[in-house]
């Protein structure tokens, strides 16, 4: 185990030397391979967080992450960011065609990419206003606010809606 120890009220947290996270219970037990995962990662990603064993179990409920000193919490947000990949959409550039299949070209918090939207059905409504769209190859895009987007990429979703 290595340097960077964080002490909450009843569980430690700190990275090996293999840089994964471990969770010392108040008993003293060490859980190798913890993953944080979110409850609720579109509608409300800093609420509702668990710390699971590498296999499935419940180890640590986190309400907030607000609640945890920032070393934890910047622990816990590069394992997240290590682990998620969710671009969010801020504008759609164009499309090749309103029919489906059709390549899409959007800029997104990650910058400007293209992918093949296969059907409208790969196009899910979320708790309102948001969209998620999955391309051909599995990978999601987040649309936080639909409304929040400019008139032409607006007028291009709409097509597909």
């Amino acid at each position: 185990m290595t340097t960077t120890t964080i002490a909450q009220p009843s569980w430690q947290l700190q990275r090996n030397s293999f840089g994964r996270l471990v969770l010392t219970d108040v008993d003293g037990v060490a859980h190798e391979n913890v993953i944080p995962v979110r409850a609720f990662p579109v509608s409300a990603p800093d609420h509702g967080l668990s710390l699971v064993s590498s296999d499935g179990h419940e180890l640590a409920w986190i309400d907030t992450l607000d609640e945890l000193a920032g070393n934890a919490r910047k622990l816990i947000e590069e394992e997240l960011a290590s682990r998620e990949f969710m671009p969010e959409i801020e504008r759609i550039i164009s499309v090749s065609t309103f029919a489906t299949p059709s390549d899409w070209t959007v800029q997104t918090t990650r910058g400007t990419t293209t992918f093949t939207l296969k059907g409208e059905e790969d196009i899910r409504r979320l708790a309102a206003p948001a969209l998620l769209i999955a391309d051909s190859h599995g990978i999601q895009f987040l649309i936080r606010d639909q409304k929040a987007l400019d008139k032409h990429s607006r007028k291009i979703l709409d097509r597909f809606l």
